[in-house]
């Protein structure tokens, strides 16, 4: 018997359909858009959405502005690559500052896809030549700061590998924040399991942070560290190209010296060998002269600095330097390192009737020491001043040599900390030179904060005491009512004088009003970028001519001349001098 089959009758499904929702599109679904802000791949997980997720509009647009204000001039010329470097961080720093303002716009607007379509096809037609416009304005703005401060033209193609260097450092950047924030997602999922949605984020943010700071501190800085720590201790046991053990006993190390030749360092038989022979000095001087004296102690020359200080003492007994014109008590840089233009200019306008005197701190670099521990030099520079001081101010005043103090860069911080105070400073000895004074030195920024109205920030007038600074060291030369106990060499466009962390969200009083002669025109403040540029000028602020950035040399023979000048010294001897140091 064969089984009927009965067919259902239509519209039997219908009923059954509309209980059954409809898809619902997503919106990769609709039409194409590129990269919006709203989030994409709603189906995919969350971590790969923060990972492949593209630029957020308004975060797009901050960077590339970001990106073309970097190129603006700073105090210093940069090189391409330092100059790719900048823009990179700066445009970082813009597209978070954009994607911020963004996502605090949406919270209470909504704008439509077709807004955010049109939005992106016209940044993608601005930018472009935005890129190329700041790209032709930067290297003619670099090209003009060149000239100002007579460095070599960089060269054409340096452009093209500038952009390219601040793409990466952008994408680099970039990346490590989406990867910080994919570590932050996956600890919320941890946590999400215990508290509320926020908590757990909240918990995921402040883990990650942590973990992050100890990584950088405990891992990176403290290898950096480490490995910076270990160079430097193998740079300070070697001995520079040309320079040997002295002959002379009026120079420690040499023969019946109590300091040790090997104790010295590599920047200490540096100093106590660079000073001008007799003949040198006799030839400028045009009569006899006499052999300087130098004294040095090294790091390793004694257990502690207080032992290093009365080390340096007896040894300027033994050599006989309280007997000369002059003693000059130097704090070094970083490293020991004593210029030798300044060290030698006195001694030639002295014809080598003085005794420098000088103590190691630490074998690091300056900008090392400075981040680490400013404490070294404070403690090295007090010691060896209070030892001096106390032999040198037990003798008669009228048969005791001209007490002359030095310091540059680091070198001045400790001289200011050991006196405390600008009146104590200019009472503390028959004069005091300090070249480029950092930004941290507290006599320096009280000096300048209290200066006489009216007088810029980097020439500053401060009638109530004999201080005198000087952007110019020319301008040391007229002819002072009162000579000054106490000169500031400061160029305009030095970074190590005028970087400061306000410099990210205030307009520093350096480009206010009138400018320093050598601070190009062009540069204008911009919060965040303008921080980021004179940082890197810090960089290679060692590496412009004489008499910019934080480079000094033969203009201290202006200032020994404007403090203690030798009888019968002239500008026409400064001229001379300043020819022959170069």
């Amino acid at each position: 018997m064969r089984r009927q089959v009965v067919a259902p009758p239509p519209g039997w499904l219908t009923p059954l359909r509309a209980r059954i929702p409809a898809p619902r599109r997503s919106p990769e679904s609709r039409a194409p858009s590129p990269v919006q802000d709203a989030p994409r791949d709603q189906g995919a997980p969350r971590g790969r959405r923060i990972v492949r997720t593209g630029l957020t509009l308004t975060g797009a647009a901050f960077a590339a502005v970001f990106f073309c204000l970097a190129f603006t001039p700073s105090l210093l010329p940069r090189a391409w690559f330092l100059q790719g470097v900048v823009a990179g961080i700066t445009a970082a720093t813009g597209y978070a500052l954009g994607t911020a303002i963004g996502a605090l716009v949406r919270v209470w607007l909504r704008f439509s896809e077709r807004t955010v379509r049109l939005a992106w096809r016209a940044l993608f037609s601005l930018v472009p030549l935005l890129f190329l416009f700041f790209l032709w304005l930067g290297t003619r703005w670099q090209r003009e700061l060149r000239v100002r401060l007579g460095m070599p033209q960089a060269q054409e193609y340096d452009v093209a590998r500038t952009l390219g260097v601040g793409l990466l450092a952008f994408a680099v950047i970039l990346l490590v924040a989406r990867s910080l924030r994919l570590a932050t997602h996956g600890f919320a999922l941890v946590f999400r399991q215990v508290v509320p949605n926020r908590a757990a984020y909240c918990a995921g943010t402040v883990v990650v942070a942590l973990l992050s700071y100890s990584a950088l501190d405990g891992l990176v800085m403290a290898q950096l560290v480490t490995m910076a720590d270990r160079s430097a201790a193998v740079v300070n046991s070697g001995t520079g190209n040309g320079v040997m053990v002295p002959t002379s006993s009026l120079r420690s190390g040499g023969p019946r010296s109590l300091v040790a030749w090997d104790s010295l360092g590599r920047q200490g038989r540096a100093f106590v060998a660079g000073a001008p022979s007799i003949d040198e000095l006799t030839a400028f001087a045009g009569r006899p002269a006499r052999e300087p004296i130098r004294v040095y102690a090294g790091l390793t020359s004694a257990d502690t600095v207080e032992e290093r200080a009365a080390l340096a003492v007896r040894e300027m007994d033994r050599t006989g330097a309280f007997d000369r014109a002059v003693i000059a008590i130097v704090t070094p840089t970083g490293t020991g390192w004593v210029d030798g233009k300044v060290t030698r200019s006195l001694e030639y306008m002295y014809a080598g009737d003085t005794a420098l005197i000088s103590m190691q701190y630490s074998y690091m670099p300056s900008w090392i020491s400075f981040w680490g521990d400013r404490s070294d030099v404070v403690g090295s520079a007090t010691a060896l001043i209070d030892a001096v001081r106390g032999r040198w101010a037990a003798m008669p005043e009228a048969t005791r040599p001209k007490l002359l103090l030095f310091g540059e860069s680091l070198g001045t911080y400790g001289l200011e900390k050991t006196f405390g105070s600008a009146a104590a400073l200019a009472a503390g000895s028959d004069g005091a030179l300090l070249l480029g004074p950092t930004f941290a030195n507290p006599v320096h920024r009280q000096l300048t904060e209290e200066r006489a109205a009216g007088s810029p920030v980097w020439d500053p007038i401060y009638p109530d005491l004999p201080i005198e600074f000087a952007e110019n060291a020319a301008t040391l030369r007229a002819p002072a009512a009162e000579r000054p106990k106490v000169v500031y060499l400061q160029n305009a466009t030095d970074p190590v004088v005028w970087w400061s962390w306000d410099l990210f969200w205030k307009k520093p009083e350096w480009l206010t009003g009138e400018r320093g002669p050598d601070v190009t025109p062009a540069m204008h403040w911009y919060p965040g970028v303008t921080f980021w540029q004179t940082s890197c000028d810090l960089l290679f602020a060692n590496k412009a001519p004489t008499g910019h950035g934080h480079v000094y040399k033969s203009e201290t023979v202006d200032g020994w001349a404007a403090l203690a000048p030798p009888p019968g010294w002239s500008v026409s001897d400064t001229l001379r001098l300043r020819a022959l140091l170069g």
